[in-house]
């Protein structure tokens, strides 16, 4: 198991929050968030619709499959994240729901940009709602996370907050399901390849099923896996290749994968772009 810092983010020693957090970018780029202001019964209840969502028939789901702004459902094997070893692709499937802005809207005209995909109240009653208030508090942890990577990174507090910086948020929440089909690296069947996220955060809220696991260091072979345990009430926090090209490559943005062992396991990544990648992705 992984051994990685812990940022309590109601701490008022905000030195001991920004030392954690800088020993932990420079390591690895991994470390838990906790008493973070989302309580755990509402985490519980976005676990719950997401598992009633991938409760509903295919044929169901299938009606929402993903468009060309990144919104909707995504089938089993449909992501192929590490081509070269995998023989698949992800033994997973998933729902990419991002900041909802009308069809009318100018800004629905770029990339990534536009309306959700939502299930109709009468088959999923309350799921948009739920959907919709977590990925407000998400990002609202992301900017508090951000603020104290500020910090760590010897800027102003607010760098992160500027409009003329980063402006509105390409936040995207995505709801995954493992199927519990086993994983075999060996034979290059994975629950989902190894990869690095190349945005500025990741925020994950996981169930109690291990399976995440990070490789410190890419370059060594054979490479070294290290599970990543869950901790019930905690985000998983990594840091993505925007971040480690922005801080000089001091800070890391690091490889991970995830392998299933028979279960069936459920987990919450909330992605941060932001707006100033709209020229590039």
């Amino acid at each position: 198991m992984a051994a990685l810092n812990c940022i309590d983010l109601s701490n008022s020693d905000i030195q001991k929050s920004v030392s954690l957090l800088r020993q932990a970018c420079l390591d690895s780029g991994f470390f838990y968030v906790v008493n973070h202001g989302i309580s755990p019964e509402f985490m519980d209840e976005v676990f719950s619709q997401s598992k009633r969502f991938f409760s509903l028939p295919l044929d169901e789901k299938m009606k929402l499959l993903r468009n060309e702004k990144n919104r909707g459902y995504t089938p089993l094997l449909d992501q192929h994240l590490d081509p070269v070893n995998q023989i698949h692709g992800d033994y997973k499937e998933g729902y990419y729901i991002g900041v909802e802005i009308p069809e009318d809207d100018p800004q629905a005209k770029k990339p990534f940009r536009g309306p959700n995909l939502w299930p109709t109240a009468d088959i999923l009653p309350g799921w948009r709602e739920t959907m919709e208030r977590y990925h407000r508090e998400a990002l609202e942890v992301a900017r508090a996370v951000a603020r104290i990577i500020a910090l760590a990174l010897d800027l102003d507090r607010n760098f992160f907050d500027q409009s003329e910086m980063l402006g509105d948020p390409i936040a995207t929440l995505r709801l995954l399901h493992y199927e519990g089909k086993i994983s075999e690296p060996e034979s290059g069947i994975y629950g989902a390849g190894a990869h690095s996220d190349f945005g500025l955060l990741t925020l994950l809220a996981t169930d109690d099923v291990t399976g995440l696991q990070i490789c410190k260091d890419k370059h060594v072979e054979p490479q070294i896996w290290e599970y990543v345990s869950p901790v019930k009430g905690a985000f998983i926090v990594n840091l993505g290749d925007l971040l480690e090209r922005w801080s000089n490559c001091s800070f890391r943005s690091t490889l991970h994968r995830v392998l299933v062992g028979g279960q069936d396991r459920y987990s919450v990544p909330t992605r941060h772009m932001w707006s100033l990648l709209d020229a590039e992705i």
